[in-house]
């Protein structure tokens, strides 16, 4: 069953197109990412989903309800978690999911037992008293998770919500996830983080507001056409700037110590390595990462924008 649907939809700021003729598809049960870059238009697909922000053209559809026509049923349907959700500083941690339970009209029957399962689900039971302002940062992503949960929503949107969030949190918020998943949750969350976009269902890939690579993170990776060759040296830094002017064709780009070269003429690329001014301690080829898919497509994308 489709849960989200969006056709051509656009928004744009004056002379600026965030958003530009989106189409895409979520299926109930799925973890959708939206990856890309600051400014690549994630944001601003969210809140549109959401029925925050209406589109200057195209449409929405969340649980089959349209995104502006519909849009206080929508709001019903979903649980959104903006980058900043607005949790209450100055309430306890139990006090802001009464709230939160005030706010979406959960009946006050059976309340009580739906707060402290959220609770014991976000692993925020020792902490229900504590003022939400004195809450770690992972800590309060969790609680805007278990608010955004509260009144049991169909669709889950949630805007990079591990943005600065310690790795340990990371993973739990992930494990939490993975749970609503069971339940038959849908979730669409955006990130700039590669590592997490491997932990979709599907991903797409968004820059300049279009959506240009969507699939699995197989399929994703499947868009990358040629040899991947990574090198080790002892200047990567130096050796990549060499690279890019000796390599004009070439996806070129640093990965710690390592440089990683995306060719269509692998005999070409080798003997420009080998002419390097520095130690080269060994070149192969290696399967890609979607690291470098991304890091290839976006290349592409400005590429044909500066054009």
């Amino acid at each position: 069953m489709e849960m989200v649907r969006t056709e051509k939809l656009s928004k744009r700021f004056g002379n600026l197109c965030a958003v530009e003729s989106l189409d895409l598809s979520v299926m109930e049960g799925e973890l959708f990412g939206l990856v890309g870059p600051d400014g690549a238009g994630k944001t601003t697909t969210m809140r549109m989903l959401a029925s925050v922000l209406e589109p200057s053209s195209g449409d929405a559809w969340v649980n089959k309800r349209h995104s502006v026509r519909e849009a206080e049923l929508v709001k019903h349907d979903i649980g959104y978690m903006s980058q900043r959700f607005g949790l209450y500083p100055d309430l306890s941690v139990m006090e802001n999911l009464y709230f939160y339970a005030d706010i979406y009209g959960v009946p006050r029957r059976g309340r009580t037992e739906k707060v402290e399962r959220l609770l014991n689900f976000s692993n925020l039971t020792p902490f229900k008293r504590r003022l939400a302002g004195n809450l770690s940062g992972g800590m309060k992503q969790k609680l805007g998770l278990a608010c955004a949960l509260v009144h049991t929503p169909r669709v889950l949107l949630l805007d990079e919500p591990t943005n600065g969030v310690d790795p340990v949190s990371r993973r739990d918020f992930w494990r939490i996830l993975y749970t609503l998943l069971r339940e038959k949750v849908t979730v669409i969350v955006s990130t700039a983080y590669l590592d997490e976009a491997e932990r979709c269902n599907r991903l797409g890939l968004m820059h300049h507001g279009r959506l240009f690579a969507c699939g699995t993170p197989d399929e994703v990776k499947a868009h990358l056409h040629g040899v991947l060759l990574e090198v080790r040296c002892s200047q990567p830094r130096q050796a990549t700037q060499a690279l890019h002017r000796m390599l004009p064709m070439d996806s070129i780009g640093l990965f710690g110590d390592r440089v990683h070269i995306l060719t269509q003429n692998e005999t070409a690329s080798r003997a420009a390595i080998h002419t390097l001014p520095m130690d080269v301690l060994s070149v192969d080829c290696i399967d890609p990462e979607l690291e470098d898919v991304f890091v290839s497509l976006l290349a592409q994308e400005d590429s044909i924008h500066a054009t």
